[in-house]
């Protein structure tokens, strides 16, 4: 006998279980509801890690998410087992908890850098808002900050450094920041606005290790052997999905590491179990194939819907995919469905050297993605279009 039920079980402390929980209250849902989630703090958003948060202007407290009336909240605490078919929970505290439905959404891990040289003092990865402070106190009277990565936490952190008036430099293979994001014109746009500010950008190189002397580090050495002196480094190279609980309790994976779940977001042969956020794997009906997408955004919209589909709905998820970057204030970065398969042509509207442009990224003269800064009305544009369309 398992030492207590619920009626729901939100396993993962972030934004999926946490818009769940408010969708679930919102509408009208009396049930009893648990969200369990292992980090110290109950569910934030993560954007402003790399940002507000960091430079200080934002407290924890405005990062924290609604979760809804009397959701029972554990911080803390991790699911260790889940029986689906029991629909038991197993948590770390050793309680037992048995459920009427559940949602899988532990989200991701940031990837690590295998190379010498990651365990010295001043080295960071940005995940959780306890990162963000240890960072900005490392940061606190340094001569330079190196970046490793081209992609959005590097920019944005190097943007935010900027501002601090902190030297930084980012180091990645590419030939331009955020290019395989968005291609090459937007990728030298983005290069160009960062050293416009002073960050310094050593593209096409690889990390071979990081030195110190000591336990702090000292430098960065690429596989060139070009060297730069630093006193802290942020390693930003992506993230990969946290399913460990998900394969250890039978669940299914998919192409891309995540859990396979069916339009309608339930996991694929356990219908009372479903999944949100940077480890749910969908039959996307927009792309035609199953996509798993690692945005705030779409982690949000994802919860609200598995909570409707909780309650008894069969509504597949069709929000088109939404996802923004800013870069200090000096541009802020929008996008909607993403071109997963890619793009064979892109349509420039606006300009590049205004700060006002929009890209429509086209497969076989069809819309499959759209970024813009400053040009809202296409970007409003390009969603209703892809909206018209699975």
């Amino acid at each position: 006998m398992a030492d207590r039920s619920v009626d729901v079980l939100l396993v993962g402390g972030g934004t999926a279980s946490a818009s769940c929980a408010q969708e679930l209250r919102a509408a009208g849902f009396s049930g009893s509801v648990l969200l369990v989630g292992r980090e110290l703090d109950p569910p934030y958003q993560r954007p402003p890690i790399s940002k507000a948060y960091f430079l200080g202007e934002s407290t924890k407290d405005e990062a924290f998410l609604p979760v809804g009336d009397d959701v029972e909240v554990m911080t803390r605490t991790s699911v260790m087992k889940l029986d689906p078919e029991a629909r038991v929970a197993t948590l770390s505290s050793k309680e037992e908890v048995s459920f009427g439905k559940a949602l899988l959404a532990t989200g991701a891990n940031v990837r690590r850098l295998p190379i010498d040289g990651t365990d010295l003092e001043g080295v960071h990865y940005l995940r959780v808002l306890r990162n963000a402070t240890s960072l900005r106190e490392d940061v606190a009277g340094v001569d330079r900050v190196c970046l490793v990565g081209g992609s959005f936490i590097a920019c944005e952190v190097a943007a935010s450094l900027a501002t601090l008036g902190i030297a930084s430099t980012l180091v990645f293979p590419e030939e331009h920041p955020l290019s395989i994001q968005f291609g090459a014109q937007v990728g030298a746009w983005a290069r160009s606005l960062l050293e416009s500010k002073g960050v310094e950008i050593l593209s096409g190189e690889q990390v071979a290790r990081l030195e110190g002397d000591g336990e702090d580090v000292q430098r960065l050495v690429c596989a060139s052997r070009r060297t730069v002196e630093c006193q802290a480094v942020v390693i930003g190279v992506g993230s990969v999905p946290d399913v460990m609980l998900a394969r250890s309790s039978g669940f299914e994976l998919g192409a891309t590491g995540g859990v396979r779940c069916s339009a309608t977001l339930q996991t694929v042969g356990s219908p009372d179990v479903f999944a949100a956020g940077d480890m749910c794997e969908y039959e996307s009906l927009q792309h035609g194939r199953a996509v798993r997408i690692e945005h705030h955004e779409v982690a949000a919209a994802q919860g609200r819907c598995a909570a409707r589909n909780i309650l008894g709905g069969d509504e597949p998820f069709t929000e088109v995919p939404y996802f923004w970057s800013d870069l200090a204030d000096w541009a802020t970065l929008e996008s909607v469905g993403p071109a997963v398969d890619g793009w064979d042509s892109e349509e420039v509207l606006g300009s590049f050297a205004s700060g006002a442009f929009t890209v429509r990224y086209l497969r076989e003269g069809r819309l499959v993605a759209c970024m813009t800064c400053g040009r809202g009305d296409d970007l409003e544009a390009a969603r209703a279009e892809l909206a018209e369309r699975p």
